[in-house]
């Protein structure tokens, strides 16, 4: 039964919250930075930079980074305003499938919900896995004896108990996690300038402009290789933009966190949209610093082949001293972290609003909060979900040969595009809904006017257009029916999110939808009257 309220004594933010249906159950104690910081947290330049830089770089070459970091970086911008209008509007730890469900009904949110949940777990999950390759590739760099002994077990336990020590955090306190993601930022601005400075002097010498915003290659696999044709361009290239989308997403935590933030309508409008802004930034300075400092090989050209094989931190180890790639991979591994515990909380709020109103099995245990106002037991199912679905991780795949063996992490990847899908098609549902409501959508403190018009309908192009080529084989023996075909190159992210559509689907049909009616009133529907007026 929904609870009764005293109104008088109700804040500002209360009040708006009562409007929408909600008691205040959530501590209200995150700043507005705070509110920001988490989202930051979230993109985190020093995780998707690092963890997903050699995407970019095998699939398109510098130019996919160069050039397609600052161009998705605006498309996702005219995202993150959009969002900004609705969570002004509407603050609550739902966020995107409430709004789905408010502005189209209890099917559009119930599906809304889900495509966020599973984006949120399948973010928190990359994550914590590449925080995990980067905490053993500092470990490698630092001692032989852990680079002889490297294994993708070893990788998978320390993810693991990534994932067990972010929950232990989440569940002690909601607070401690707006203090960590305070300090995360300082970490991410103050880590991001030390490894720019250290890449600026440390190397002997840098690539030229011509190879930083002109070189091209592939290294898919697709096309032999080819740069100049229409594969190269139109399939290629544009697997090498997951990098941008990827590290630029997980910014609908400042919505989620918006219960337990102050001054929530314009507060939590402004973390979405800076985050991404500053974040995209940040990101591109960092990205070029990377590419400026690509070592030469022994023919004095660019080390192309080794820069693809190993990643970014090839790049650390082969332009510098190995204490100083010590130094940079510790950076970028203690700010992955910070990232995991932020993406944790955002993941279980989903999952604690998503409960409330009922549409998760066992929706009593995962509504129910801690002494500390935690959804404890919220966190602990995003953990154990995240730690099940990276398990092909311990699959090793090598599309070059044993004697240039080039790992390709698919699993990893696949993880990575289940989390863009997810999110970002949970996103375009309420930015459609919005563009569809036209006049009829009663704005909120922070809002975007008439320009709605052309930034909604852009971002729901963008999001469709990137959505089919993430569920796309990354490499040619991924292709089903192929001659090469072999199932542990395969792509599994639409099996995972058209399965997840497919089961949602008849879930609906043959149950949910007698039940599911939306979001539930959990305050008297006098005090929800008396504040929606």
């Amino acid at each position: 039964m929904p609870e009764s309220t005293d109104h008088p004594h109700l804040t500002d933010d209360e009040k708006h919250l009562a409007s929408l249906g909600y008691k205040q159950e959530l501590e209200r104690s995150w700043s507005g930075f705070s509110n920001f910081a988490i989202s930051f947290s979230i993109i985190s330049i020093l995780a998707g930079c690092f963890t997903t830089f050699g995407q970019g770089f095998n699939n398109g070459g510098p130019i996919a980074i160069s050039w397609g970091w600052p161009i998705i970086s605006a498309f996702i911008l005219l995202i993150g305003f959009t969002m900004s209008e609705l969570v002004s509007a509407y603050p609550t730890s739902g966020g995107i499938y409430w709004w789905a469900a408010k502005m189209g009904g209890p099917a559009a949110g119930f599906f809304t919900g889900w495509l966020n949940l599973i984006g949120l777990i399948a973010v928190t999950a990359s994550v914590a896995y590449g925080c995990a390759t980067f905490i053993d590739l500092t470990l490698s760099t630092w001692s032989t004896s852990f680079a002889d002994s490297y294994s993708l077990t070893r990788v998978f336990l320390i993810f693991v108990v990534l994932l067990a020590l972010a929950a232990v955090l989440n569940i002690f306190s909601g607070h401690l996690m707006a203090i960590m993601n305070n300090i995360s930022v300082w970490w991410h601005v103050a880590g991001a300038a030390v490894i720019i400075l250290m890449l600026i002097f440390l190397p002997d010498q840098h690539q030229s402009f011509s190879y930083v915003f002109g070189e091209r290659f592939n290294n898919s696999g697709y096309a032999e290789g080819s740069t100049s044709s229409v594969t190269y361009w139109l399939l290629v290239l544009p697997f090498g933009l997951l990098l941008t989308q990827y590290t630029i997403t997980g910014f609908d935590a400042s919505a989620h966190l918006s219960e337990e933030t102050a001054s929530a309508s314009k507060a939590a409008a402004k973390g979405i949209w800076q985050s991404i802004f500053y974040s995209a930034i940040g990101g591109w300075i960092l990205l070029l610093c990377f590419l400026f400092a690509v070592p030469n090989g022994a023919d004095g050209k660019p080390d192309n082949a080794g820069v693809g094989g190993g990643g970014v931190a090839y790049i650390f180890t082969h332009a510098m001293d190995n204490k100083w790639a010590v130094v940079i991979l510790a950076i970028s591994a203690i700010g992955q972290f910070f990232c995991t515990t932020a993406c944790m909380t955002s993941a279980s709020r989903m999952t604690f609003a998503f409960s409330r109103d009922g549409a998760i099995p066992g929706s009593r245990l995962w509504q129910r909060l801690t002494a500390n106002k935690v959804p404890g037991l919220a966190v602990l199912l995003v953990a154990v979900t995240s730690a099940i679905i990276t398990l092909p991780a311990l699959k090793q795949v090598n599309i070059g040969t044993e004697a240039e063996p080039l790992i390709v992490p698919v699993a990893f990847y696949a993880v990575v595009s289940v989390a863009v899908i997810g999110l970002y098609l949970a996103f375009l549902i309420p930015i459609w809904l919005r563009w569809r409501m036209g006049d009829a959508f009663v704005p909120g403190s922070w809002n975007n006017g008439a320009k709605y018009k052309w930034m909604n309908l852009i971002a729901v192009i963008e999001i469709a257009i990137i959505s089919i080529y993430f569920i796309l084989p990354f490499v040619p023996a991924g292709v089903p029916f192929s001659q090469d075909f072999d199932w542990k190159f395969v792509n599994y992210a639409p099996i995972l999110t058209i399965g997840s559509l497919i089961i949602l689907a008849i879930w609906w049909q043959a149950s949910a939808k007698k039940w599911f009616k939306g979001p539930k009133v959990t305050i008297d529907q006098a005090v929800v009257d008396a504040f929606s007026d």
